[in-house]
């Protein structure tokens, strides 16, 4: 079982020529509504990869929470532990698209801003191989989790999304660290130009801290590093639509394959075929891929 400790959001996308610059208005595409966030994303792309998934988090209790519900029960996601809070509103990230397949996310964090250190307690990992964590709840219930996982025997996987500066005790308490090249950056106070320019320094910088570190690299692939051990796996060439949830569907895609007794190099080939799929969509968990379809993808790259 992989637990997940994290955000549920509403997506609200619109699709843009470029992004706009102080005081600029543009016309955008009629908007689209998607269930999203990171933690609910992580969660869903972890369940459509073959993983048993529970959820913890909380919404709000308006109709962005119910729809938000009902998407992760239809990947067969435990959600008993998701709360409707009755004083605050569900989150929010409202995400521009432009003509090359980037975004811009303002979020809106809502009743995720209220997921308390005391809301996760420990019979939730009980049988857990694995726990996903990200940034976009408080950190003190992130590193909480943290410590509730790693007592019950699970690893304890963080993505530092969004990118925020951690200590080296918060470091300590995490197993496996994915992060991108701005994330890299930050954490090792590197430029982000020689973190993607030299991407192995930052990674085995970062490997000082945690066992496993994983620094994504787009198209190029993601590189590896475990002690003394550095690998570069190679992406997959897609013709991108949407990289919004690309990051989360290689972070759940990952766990479930780590989790399951992959190598990290093995796992992360089966991470980075997810997110080249997810890529080749628009929407955050419209995109996410079933287990079957980044089986044949792979086969089909050899």
């Amino acid at each position: 079982m992989i637990v997940v400790v994290g955000s549920l959001n509403m997506d609200l996308v619109v699709a843009v020529p470029h992004f706009p610059s102080p005081g600029e208005t543009l016309i955008g595409s009629d908007y689209a509504q998607h269930p999203g966030g990171k933690g609910a994303n992580q969660a869903v792309a972890a369940a459509r990869a073959g993983g048993k998934v529970t959820m913890v988090g909380r919404l709000g209790s308006d109709g962005f929470a119910e729809v938000l519900r009902k998407q992760l029960e239809q990947d067969s996601i435990d959600t008993s532990h998701i709360v409707n809070l009755p004083d605050a509103p569900t989150g929010v990230a409202f995400i521009n698209v432009d003509n090359s397949a980037q975004n811009t996310i303002i979020v809106s964090s809502g009743a995720n801003a209220r997921l308390m250190p005391e809301d996760v307690n420990e019979d939730v990992f009980q049988g857990a191989k694995a726990l996903i964590l990200q940034l976009e709840v408080p950190l003190e219930t992130v590193f909480r989790a943290a410590k509730l996982a790693r007592a019950a025997g699970a690893k304890v996987i963080l993505n530092v999304a969004p990118a925020q500066k951690l200590s080296a005790e918060q470091l300590a308490l995490i197993d496996v660290l994915i992060v991108n090249e701005n994330e890299a950056a930050l954490l090792t106070d590197l430029p982000t130009d020689q973190v993607s320019q030299q991407p192995e320094q930052a990674a085995k910088q970062l490997a000082d801290a945690v066992p496993t570190v994983i620094l994504t690299l787009g198209a190029a692939g993601a590189l590896w590093c475990e002690g003394a051990q550095t690998g570069l796996v190679s992406g997959f060439a897609v013709e991108a639509v949407d990289t919004t949830a690309a990051g989360d569907a290689f972070v759940g895609a990952f766990a479930v394959a780590y989790g399951g007794g992959q190598d990290v190099a093995s796992a992360v080939r089966f991470a980075n075929a997810a997110g080249a799929l997810a890529a080749t969509k628009t929407g955050a968990q419209p995109s996410l891929a079933a287990r079957e379809t980044i089986d044949a993808f792979l086969k089909e790259h050899g």
